[in-house]
Order: structure tokens, then C-alpha cells, then sequence
């Protein structure tokens, strides 16, 4: 029982995307299952480390443009590319993360989006005549046909960015439910304390900021094998806001806000969009409520509810379970 209560939580959130793959065209449904792995890295950082990051999109890059080059220079195996994408990410993290994570708060967060323009420009001007600059490298006619799921079909990609993203969440609820998640969230409220339990503040940021990024590198690697295509615009200084801002409206350092958010903001801006033009207007009024609200976001403010109503029909249940057992003695 404490193993299927465990698994509960996930089963029940993938099954409701799958329902969101029935009702829902194709397209949109591997839009939010990658950028929902995209935004669960600044989650992470945000909610259990205290670290607000408008890097993010520096960390994509990384992993697209690492499973770019391979595709386009090297090789034409999407399942190494995407591996590829990964260790750059890896690579990447611990380059820059013993710098970083030694910085707080308002610093921690300006040196990461000084990393998203360096990346940015890197890419589209220093390194323009392996990337192609704003053209971007295609790659998509290079990508073999693999066995077992093939990702160069849509439908397929879907069922394999679908198992990556359950196997992800799986991993951070293990996270949050570990030793190492708890140290996080206590280095995050009091140094003092952890230093004081014997805990080292810096292995335990380091770790976390390689881990979160980590996880944005194979997003960027999933973008990348999906459209067959990568530019510098997905680390544009205009799009770093984009994690945070959805990390917002699902629920800080919630486990399944990154995919609330994530449904939440791709659907308004596909239907906004349609209607007026500066749909970024709405969400910026949504978020001034959420904050007004208490910070919790969607998914923060519905969980408690959800809680209190599984709670309420377990007790429900106690007394039926009782009778039951008297009758049959």
C-alpha cells in the first residue's frame, strides 16, 4: 500500500495527459510534456534551493546545440544525440556551478542571465560558422529511423518524450522525499543549521544546480530531435523570464506546478495568441494576482483542496470498512 500510495500521485498526473493527448492535437501535447521538463530544473532550484534562476534558457541551448552538433557533424542516432545533449549539460554545470552557487539571491540570478546573453551570442555571432547564427542548423532530413520508437515520427517522439518526463518526475518526488531534498530545502531556510548538523552548503548547491540543469539539458536535447532544428532564439535574453514565470503560475517547489503551469501557459498563449496580439499582457496580470494571492499558483492552491478531499474519503471509508469486517464475524 505505501508503495502504490507512492506511485499514486504520478499515475494519476500522466493520466490526465494522456486524456490531454486524446482531446488535444499532437503538437500541443509534446509542446507541454517538453517544456513541463524544461521548467521542473528552475522549479527545483527555485522552491528547494532558494535560487532564482533566469539562466534556464543557457542550459537549453547547451543541450540542444550539443545534440544539434552531433546530429549534424557526427552522427544521425537521435538516442545518442540526446545523450550527448545530456553529458553537455553535465559538462556545463560543473564548469560554471562551483562559481555560481557560492553567489545568493539577486547575484545568483543576474550571473545566470549574463550566462543566457553569453550563450545567445556565442551562438549566433562567435560560433556562427559552425551554427549558422540566426539561419540555425537543420538537421532534420539527417536523423535515422530508430527501432522500437522511432523519433522521427511525431507520434512516437510523443510516447518516448512521455516515458522520459515520467521517469524525471519520478526522480525528483524521490528527491523531495529523500535526505538530500531535505537538506536542500534546510540550506535554502538556514545555513547555520545545516553547517551545524554537519552538512556541507556548498556540495549540497552544487549538486542541485547540476542536477536541475541537467534536466533543462535534455529538454533542450528533446526540442532539438523533435523539430529537427535549433537556433539561438531559445536562449534570447527576451525568453529567460519564460521558466520563472511559469515555475509561478504552477506553484514554487511544487511537484506537479511545472506541469500545470506549463499546460496553463502554452494553452493561453496558443489561444490568446489567436486574438490579440500581446497575449504576454495577460499572463503578466495573472501572475500580479497569483502573487496577491499567497504565491501558490495554480497547482499550489488546488493541492491542499485535492488533499483534504482524498483525506475526508478515506475517513469515509474507515466506518464501511468496519461494518463490513462485524457483519462477516
Amino acid at each position: 500500500m505505501n508503495v502504490l500510495r507512492w506511485w499514486s500521485g504520478l499515475l494519476v498526473a500522466f493520466a490526465l495527459l494522456i486524456l490531454l493527448r486524446i482531446f488535444l492535437p499532437l503538437p500541443f501535447n509534446n509542446e507541454i510534456i517538453i517544456f513541463s521538463v524544461y521548467v521542473i530544473g528552475c522549479n527545483f532550484l527555485l522552491g528547494r534551493v532558494g535560487f532564482i534562476s533566469f539562466g534556464q534558457p543557457a542550459y537549453l541551448a547547451v543541450g540542444a546545440y550539443g545534440t544539434a552538433f552531433y546530429l549534424y557533424y557526427f552522427g544521425t542516432n537521435p538516442y545518442v544525440g540526446i545523450l550527448i545533449g545530456i553529458l553537455s549539460g553535465i559538462v556545463v554545470s560543473l564548469i560554471v556551478g562551483p562559481l555560481f552557487v557560492r553567489l545568493r539571491s539577486d547575484y545568483f540570478a543576474l550571473v545566470n542571465m549574463a550566462l543566457a546573453v553569453i550563450i545567445f551570442f556565442l551562438m549566433q555571432k562567435v560560433l556562427a560558422d559552425i551554427t549558422f547564427g540566426d539561419n540555425g542548423l537543420w538537421f532534420l532530413t539527417n536523423v535515422d529511423s530508430t527501432p522500437i520508437l522511432d523519433l522521427t515520427r511525431p507520434d512516437q517522439f510523443y510516447i518516448f518524450a512521455f516515458l522520459a518526463a515520467f521517469a524525471v518526475w519520478a526522480f525528483y518526488k524521490y528527491l523531495d522525499d529523500s535526505i538530500f531534498g531535505a537538506c536542500c530545502l534546510a540550506t535554502k531556510m538556514n545555513d547555520d543549521k545545516v553547517r551545524f548538523l554537519g552538512y556541507n552548503n556548498f556540495h549540497i548547491r552544487l549538486a542541485a544546480f547540476v542536477i536541475a540543469n541537467t534536466t533543462t539539458a535534455l529538454a533542450g536535447s528533446l526540442y532539438a530531435v523533435y523539430l529537427g532544428f535549433v537556433s539561438p532564439e531559445m536562449t534570447s535574453p527576451a525568453r529567460t523570464a519564460d521558466p520563472v514565470v511559469v515555475t509561478i503560475l504552477g506553484g514554487v517547489g511544487t511537484l506537479f506546478g511545472p506541469i500545470v503551469g506549463s499546460v496553463a501557459y502554452t494553452g493561453m498563449k496558443d489561444l490568446i495568441s489567436k486574438y490579440f496580439g500581446n497575449w504576454e499582457l495577460v499572463i503578466g496580470i495573472l501572475l500580479v494576482f497569483i502573487m496577491l494571492a499567497g504565491e501558490k499558483g495554480i497547482w499550489g492552491s488546488l493541492e491542499p483542496l485535492i488533499k483534504r478531499w482524498v483525506f475526508r474519503q478515506r475517513e469515509a471509508e474507515k466506518p464501511a470498512a468496519a461494518d463490513a469486517g462485524v457483519k462477516s464475524r
